[in-house]
């Protein structure tokens, strides 16, 4: 089922930020992707024990209640994050981001080496990123109004067929690959709710429009994110089958970034931590390594 967490407005030294905390524990910033916002940050949240982390969730600028007022460029978002945190009265916490949560996160890790404690990015933005051709079946699905319903009518009706054309669109899979990978998200509650409820989060619908190009514009023209001055320890995850993130992207931020640790799901699309074979073992690496240290 869909969350129905409740948000607050974080007035920031840098301006307003749509915020919420779940879970108490180890404070743990979590990064939406593109598109996405405080209701994909949630989801991303899933994997983390409310009894053990205190999830501090937000939508980045452009996207739902965080509005983007001259908060466009990549380190004016880290340096946000680094503002919610004071408003928050943390002095530190972990980072976990997802797709194009990643530029802020490495970014934040970079211009604030004294907040971040652990930084785990998931098949995230590392480098220059153009997005993937899309035939126009697709686009008309994600960015017109009756392509949007049509994917809640197939959510709500025709799961199987939402989930296989989820995984499709997010990695290169044999037709016997993706089947079996259906099934078995099918077969999991907690795997098929994820993909279901993911969904209505990653279309550029109007509440997410200007952060989703903002996003673009500003990942295309990323000439470095500096990775080589992160200190936080650093874990990447990748699927090696993810047709959204090209793996060389996580690759080459795991091979930059100072004595990070790659863990990558053999097959696993853009979507892999949450739906691989392996997921549930990845999920505790990933929680283990945000609660360490």
């Amino acid at each position: 089922m869909a969350s129905s967490i409740g948000t607050e407005i974080a007035e920031t030294a840098l301006g307003p930020v749509e915020y919420a905390v779940v879970g108490t524990g180890t404070p743990v910033l979590v990064v939406h992707g593109s598109p996405g916002g405080i209701d994909a940050a949630d989801l991303m949240a899933r994997i983390l024990p409310r009894e053990r982390i205190a999830a501090i969730l937000l939508s980045r600028p452009g996207y739902l209640g965080t509005p983007l007022d001259g908060r466009a460029e990549i380190d004016q978002q880290a340096d946000l994050l680094a503002a919610l945190l004071d408003h928050l009265g943390q002095p530190r916490a972990a980072v976990y981001a997802w797709s194009g949560g990643g530029p802020a996160a490495y970014r934040l890790a970079v211009r604030h080496p004294e907040r971040v404690t652990r930084l785990v990015v998931n098949a995230a933005v590392s480098q220059a990123y153009h997005l993937p051709d899309q035939d126009l079946a697709t686009r008309l699905m994600f960015t017109t109004a009756p392509g949007r319903w049509l994917l809640r009518v197939l959510a709500a009706h025709q799961p199987e067929q939402y989930v296989r054309g989820a995984l499709a669109g997010e990695g290169d899979l044999t037709d016997e690959q993706l089947t079996e990978r259906v099934h078995e998200v099918l077969a999991d509650p907690a795997k098929r709710d994820f993909v279901l409820d993911l969904g209505p989060t990653a279309v550029p619908d109007a509440r997410r429009r200007a952060g989703y190009r903002n996003d673009l514009d500003r990942f295309a023209a990323i000439t470095s994110l500096e990775l080589e001055r992160v200190q936080a320890p650093t874990l990447v995850v990748q699927g090696s089958a993810d047709s959204d993130l090209p793996p060389e992207q996580s690759a080459y931020a795991a091979a930059t970034v100072p004595d990070a640790e790659l863990l990558t799901l053999d097959t696993g699309t853009h979507l892999a931590l949450y739906t691989h074979p392996d997921a549930e073992d990845a999920q505790r690496r990933v929680v283990e390594f945000l609660t360490s240290g």
